[in-house]
């Protein structure tokens, strides 16, 4: 009788271990998660250059905050495959992330606004690219997605043209997202630069400081990144990397 005993309490010992390891790999498995947004837009207004998000603000953010452990989501505003701008495969990272699988089946198949869940995200990233002033501003879904993420404590970022997404984006209490709140962006003399200051429909910095944001910026193309009240903002394609290792400490506070 105590040989039975005996090996009921060894068999029962280790049911509960085996269960304890299954629990601590799936909780081991359940990432953070963090929604990148990307544009839709694909034509520079009436020029015929084409355009979509810039490869490199997407790629730089997803090398720091994947090898930091946190998983990515796309959405777009028509969802599905979105239009690539900036592609540059002798850029290490942009090959890394476009040649993986895993990611390049996810960007490529970016959930439409009405797919996603704001409560699975700890944070809500804004890649630029220039299509991002043409779609980004008008899309009322993804500013309520932003929104409700930023006000049950998450944190907002974008860079270069990113912020645009964020110059419609209203609180609960009526105010502007970026209202009070440093910020930067893509500014007017990088836009004069490109030749483009009569094709946007915006001067991204003006309009910025139109919505109350506290304007900062640096000298053009040289790295510039902002954190203030949970919102992280970089100026240019140059400061990619940086917008996400800065997300990546505030994630971690």
């Amino acid at each position: 009788m105590k040989s039975i005993i005996n090996n009921t309490g060894i068999s029962l010992l280790l049911l509960f271990s085996i269960t304890g390891v299954a629990q601590t790999k799936k909780k081991e498995f359940m990432k953070e998660k963090i929604l990148f947004v990307v544009t839709s837009h694909d034509t520079k207004g009436d020029t015929g250059e084409k355009t979509g998000y810039y490869l490199g603000e997407v790629s730089h953010p997803w090398k720091v905050l994947t090898q930091a452990g946190y998983e990515i989501d796309f959405v777009s505003p028509k969802g599905g495959t979105p239009p690539v701008d900036g592609f540059d495969l002798s850029d290490p990272v942009n090959k890394e992330f476009w040649e993986d699988a895993y990611y390049h089946q996810k960007i490529s198949n970016s959930m439409k606004p009405a797919e996603v869940q704001p409560d699975l995200y700890k944070a809500v990233f804004y890649a630029g690219g220039h299509g991002a002033v043409w779609d980004l501003p008008n899309d009322p879904q993804i500013a309520k997605i932003t929104a409700a993420v930023y006000e049950k404590g998450g944190i907002v970022a974008a860079v270069c043209h990113g912020p645009a997404g964020l110059v419609n984006i209203k609180l609960s209490n009526g105010e502007y997202l970026v209202k009070g709140k440093k910020v930067n962006g893509f500014t007017n003399e990088e836009e004069a630069a490109v030749k483009l200051t009569d094709v946007v429909p915006f001067l991204l910095e003006d309009k910025l400081i139109e919505r109350g944001g506290l304007y900062e910026k640096s000298a053009p193309w040289q790295v510039h990144v902002t954190t203030d009240q949970r919102m992280i903002t970089g100026q240019n394609p140059q400061s990619a990397t940086a917008v996400g290792e800065a997300l990546k400490k505030e994630l971690q506070k």
